[in-house]
């Protein structure tokens, strides 16, 4: 262990400093209050989450740690996001965690001790240039943050200072696959706290989505329409949350049918389609993903109307089969059913047997929800996607067809449509509940819906 002060992060053109200003800057400052942001509301329910992993792990000290800055370019990071598993043990979701580390210490045959290992405050004196010199960490370049004693009080978990962390041995799960695997499966039922948090992220969606309609005359104006959608969403989520919860997907027209299309750099078409799949995350990190798919001139075609009710009976035959002890893989074997089905009656497929299917839907039909859009992903196979569903699972059901525009197999009025239809939902005792409800999925609700925002009025609900 050291206490060994870190290297200060400095420019390559920052201006020398000399003893005078040194001086000058170490003096005359009054006290400095925390920013309201510094607030922990997952206090009242962490010490039962490290309750539950502590038990899978008796006399073995567990390292968890909060993830690195990663460069974007030259001297400038990406913005910092802890790891989900930090954020869920220990409450802590701001930009200010930066390496800092939650190690379980084993305080006996069954028990543990949390110790949070942080960066305390550079204290504001002569020879402590980090305050404000230090461009990663230091308070004048990236504001306050709590220091050691603050974060105790804030937590409930016993803080020291970063350096006298030194190098433990134990299970880290960053490197440890057992632990990370136990980790993704405690998250699997969510608790009541957390449901509310996954409910007001898919609310905040909904806002964004509202927004997004209300842009659309001047999205189709520009003449990169899809990053003018990306724009809108993207401030409804930083303003409301920690901003998007993955990339957005604006897809327009023959776009859609690229599964992740994050570049949004088309134009949008008013005779065609555009797909978005978009979710705010909380403050607290829970995100919600969600995706309309969207006639641009807002009303949909014979045609794009077909596709369309293919891929809502799949959704609707999936969200069907949710309830406590069905496989997990059922909803999308439902959801499939319909698909291939469908697609046999259009002369598509000769029959809906087997799985040729897939060239039109090319994944599953929903994940796991949560601090990460495809939460838990390190759960077992047994666990998950070979797991029962409980009371209290959050997963999305989202069915599509994208149809290529190069599918020679395809009519040519089928090429280039792709439709995805994805909605939230929450395992309860008796089915599932629609967390994302207030966003209309049929043809008539999505066209009513849509008229009412661009004619200026409220969404109607």
């Amino acid at each position: 262990m050291t206490d060994a002060p870190s290297p200060l992060h400095i420019g390559s053109h920052d201006l020398p400093v000399s003893p005078e200003l040194s001086r000058f800057m170490a003096g005359s400052w009054a006290p400095s209050p925390l920013p309201d942001s510094a607030r922990v509301p997952a206090r009242a329910v962490t010490p039962a989450r490290r309750a539950r992993l502590s038990a899978r792990f008796p006399g073995e000290r567990l390292i968890v740690p909060a993830g690195e800055l990663k460069v974007r370019s030259n001297d400038c990071d990406h913005r910092f996001r802890p790891h989900s598993a930090y954020a869920w043990l220990t409450g802590l979701t701001g930009e200010d965690q930066v390496g800092h580390v939650l190690v379980m210490e084993p305080s006996g045959p069954h028990a543990h001790e949390a110790v949070l290992y942080l960066r305390p405050r550079s204290p504001r004196r002569e020879g402590d240039e980090a305050f404000y010199r230090d461009r990663r960490h230091g308070e004048f370049w990236v504001g306050r943050r709590p220091d050691v004693a603050e974060t105790e009080r804030l937590t409930g978990i016993r803080c020291a200072p970063l350096e006298q962390l030194g190098s433990p041995t134990g299970r880290d799960a960053g490197s440890d696959g057992e632990l990370a695997t136990v980790l993704s499966e405690l998250r699997l039922v969510k608790d009541v706290w957390e449901v509310e948090q996954l409910q007001l992220a898919v609310d905040h969606t909904v806002a964004g989505f509202e927004d997004v309609v209300r842009a659309l005359p001047r999205a189709l104006a520009h003449p990169r329409g899809e990053r003018w959608i990306e724009g809108v969403f993207a401030l409804r989520a930083r303003a409301e949350g920690n901003g998007t919860g993955y990339e957005t997907i604006a897809a327009a027209g023959a776009h859609a049918c690229a599964l992740h299309w994050t570049r949004n750099d088309g134009r949008l078409e008013a005779d065609e389609l555009l797909l978005l799949d978009a979710g705010v995350e909380t403050d607290t990190l829970y995100t919600a993903d969600v995706t309309r798919t969207l006639p641009l001139s807002g009303r949909f075609s014979p045609v794009q109307r077909q596709v369309y009710e293919l891929v809502l009976a799949a959704q609707e035959a999936g969200m069907a089969a949710l309830r406590p002890g069905a496989s997990f893989r059922d909803f999308h074997r439902a959801a499939m059913r319909v698909i291939a089905e469908g697609l046999a009656q259009w002369g598509v497929l000769k029959d809906a047997r087997g799985d040729l299917h897939r060239r039109y839907t090319l994944c599953s039909s929903g994940h796991m929800l949560g601090l990460d859009v495809h939460d838990c992903a390190k759960a077992r196979a047994e666990s998950y996607l070979d797991g029962i569903l409980e009371e209290g699972q959050v997963l999305t059901v989202e069915p599509g067809l994208y149809l290529q525009p190069d599918d020679e197999t395809l009519p040519a009025e089928l090429r280039g449509i792709g439709v995805r239809i994805e909605d939230d939902l929450v395992i309860t005792a008796t089915g599932a509940r629609l967390m994302s409800g207030a966003l209309p999925r049929t043809v008539a609700g999505v066209e009513e819906w849509m008229a009412a925002l661009l004619d200026g009025g409220p969404a109607p609900h």
